[in-house]
């Protein structure tokens, strides 16, 4: 099948036409536009730091593909996995996937199960929202579920407490599906330009009566839970349904166009703004060196390969300990992220070990535990 171009006209893009042949007009839009203009971080599922499976899921956080957080609130039990299954011929290799473990058909009034991501206001300024020359809002995908039926799509403006939802189809059992869904402009309202998190895309998976019994708000408009969404197929209602998305991206316009792939280090990058974990290559690679602060403290310093979001507000460790020259290694128990001693650049811990026969001030190495795999790692989500 031959490729599709497209073209940037000004407000939207759209396909070439084949007798269009002077393309002047178009040029220097179409070349300022035809990158990243995915609003979506990791829409492809390439990148997933804190790993490929989780289950036991009940509560809300992020669990498999970076920037996509689950959350079950009070419906069912799930797993959440990175799978290598993605629509033949689209590119794409890999999908995120939630799958039901233990069911909640009758879902209390405010339950609900939702995928999402929040994006910065800082990103969004292109839309224009909240003036008279606001944008529409398109979202496309790729979709595979053994649950059909209608499903919701909700945006969410923070700044304003307005939001938007629309519906789409799931129509046959367990085949990829590609949906696109187009949101109005919204002229009141401007997100706000800055780190924050203005804009949240949800998937909704199930949800109870209280947000379901009014009219689906597919306008833009004060958030009412009721008109969020009405229609939902409930996911929960049996063990062993699932639900899997991939290729997603958000932009400007009424058209969907071609998927931005993005390479590797980029999408990592990106993810990284909002999580890093450093894992070292091998078991005995190092992580940081560290100063000798007492008999049962360390101080290591690390320095993130790109600018977070903001300073990290937490740290998460495994299996770390510290090497001394001609001194066994010995287990860091604890390890804390001191706020005002840290930047979006760099990080200074306190962590908790056994320096005995070491002098302040002298300089160890962070590794790996007993040569078990290990990480360090440091959040700024949204």
């Amino acid at each position: 099948m031959a490729k599709q171009t497209y073209v940037y006209s000004g407000t939207e893009w759209v396909p070439l036409a084949s007798e269009v042949t002077n393309l002047t007009a178009y040029q220097t839009k179409a070349l300022a536009q035809a990158s990243n203009r995915n609003l979506i971080i990791n829409g492809a599922m390439q990148v997933a730091q804190r790993g490929t499976s989780v289950t036991g899921i009940t509560t809300s956080d992020y669990r498999t593909v970076d920037r996509f957080r689950f959350e079950p609130s009070s419906m069912g039990t799930w797993t959440m996995t990175t799978e290598n299954d993605a629509p033949t011929g689209s590119g794409f290799r890999k999908s995120a996937k939630v799958l039901c473990t233990t069911a909640d058909a009758s879902p209390a009034a405010g339950d609900y199960i939702q995928l999402y991501q929040v994006i910065e206001g800082q990103n969004l300024q292109q839309v224009k929202k909240g003036t008279a020359a606001a944008e529409q809002l398109t979202v496309s995908f790729w979709v595979k579920s053994n649950v059909t039926g209608t499903y919701i799509v909700n945006l969410a403006d923070n700044d304003n407490s307005r939001e938007v939802s629309k519906s789409y189809t799931i129509s046959s059992s367990g085949t990829w599906e590609y949906k696109t869904i187009t949101f109005p402009a919204d002229t009141t309202g401007a997100f706000d330009n800055d780190n924050n998190g203005s804009l949240v895309i949800t998937w909704g998976l199930g949800a109870g009566s209280n947000y379901t019994t009014g009219s689906l708000q597919t306008t833009w408009g004060t958030n009412t839970a009721a008109n969020r969404f009405v229609g939902q197929t409930n996911l929960a209602s049996a063990t062993n349904n699932y639900w899997q998305i991939t290729g997603v991206q958000l932009e400007v316009g009424a058209t969907a166009t071609p998927f931005e792939f993005k390479p590797y280090a980029q999408d990592l990058a990106e993810c990284q703004r909002y999580y890093y974990r450093n894992t070292p290559g091998n078991l005995n690679g190092n992580y940081c060196l560290a100063q000798v602060r007492s008999t049962t403290q360390v101080e290591p310093v690390i320095h993130f390969p790109v600018t977070m979001r903001t300073v990290p507000t937490s740290l998460e460790f495994s299996n770390l300990a510290i090497l001394r020259a001609g001194i066994s290694v010995t287990a860091i128990t604890a390890a804390t992220l001191p706020s005002d001693e840290s930047t979006p650049n760099s990080a200074k811990i306190a962590a908790t070990t056994n320096t005995s026969g070491a002098s302040a001030g002298q300089v160890v190495t962070v590794q790996n535990n007993n040569s078990t795999a290990g990480y360090l790692a440091f959040s700024a989500e949204l």
